[in-house]
């Protein structure tokens, strides 16, 4: 049986974000997402998912998913056998990227979800896939899903991340940082502030033609990343 993974989803996905490598993932492998949804500080989330997964695991995470893992990094490093981070960066949060957060926050609790999810879509992705109603309709799936509770406790345990880049900098195990080229939320600078601090066990890898929804945009590429990083 080949090492367990953890997968850890972005704000507002859920599963279905991995869909598309679950497959070649699950080959021989045995799979736990992480539920993390229902808990308003990072540290809430991992713990968590610390109760459900095995002793030690691959651990995988994309946006948001890259911040609980690397909370997971801080409360049980032990624990993780390698690490993907997907579209995600090592910066505290601050006061310009908190502010539109809690604008967002405003708006789900007015109950106005529907424009939220909106007004996201159109930084998710790369510009030529904002037409792509298929992608558009399973990205607006898995937001009802975790619907606008579970995106409020989300965005409030965003709020709160601290800077992980001193977690980065202690890092010897395999690490895969992977950015889409067109990502305007986490752009490829901050995938490569996290490759550089890593050093020499980490493998960048930056995907034409893709957003920040990398595993949905470009899911051979990323299949393939994942399977040469898993080993």
């Amino acid at each position: 049986m080949k090492e367990p993974l953890v997968l850890v989803p972005g704000l507002s996905c859920n599963a279905a974000l991995y869909a598309p490598q679950w497959p070649a993932l699950a080959d021989g492998r045995s799979i736990l997402v992480a539920d993390h949804a229902h808990d308003d500080t990072l540290s809430g989330v991992v713990q968590r998912l610390l109760a459900a997964a095995p002793p030690r695991f691959a651990l995988c995470g994309l946006s948001m998913g890259g911040y609980i893992a690397f909370e997971v990094l801080r409360q049980a490093p032990e624990r993780v056998t390698r690490l993907a981070l997907l579209d995600t960066s090592a910066k505290p949060a601050t006061p310009e990227t908190t502010a539109p957060r809690e604008q967002m926050i405003a708006l789900a609790e007015k109950g106005a979800f529907d424009n939220v999810t909106t007004l996201l879509w159109q930084r998710l992705v790369a510009p030529a896939r904002l037409t792509d109603e298929p992608l558009r309709l399973l990205v607006r799936e898995m937001a009802d899903a975790v619907g606008a509770d579970g995106f409020v406790r989300q965005q409030r345990a965003i709020m709160k991340r601290p800077d992980s880049r001193p977690v980065l900098e202690r890092l010897s195990m395999p690490v895969l940082v992977l950015v889409g080229e067109e990502d305007v939320i986490t752009p490829v600078a901050e995938a490569q502030e996290i490759a550089s601090l890593v050093g020499g066990t980490a493998r960048l890898a930056v995907v034409p033609g893709c957003g920040h929804l990398s595993t949905l945009e470009a899911p051979d590429a990323v299949a393939a990343e994942l399977l040469r990083w898993l080993g």
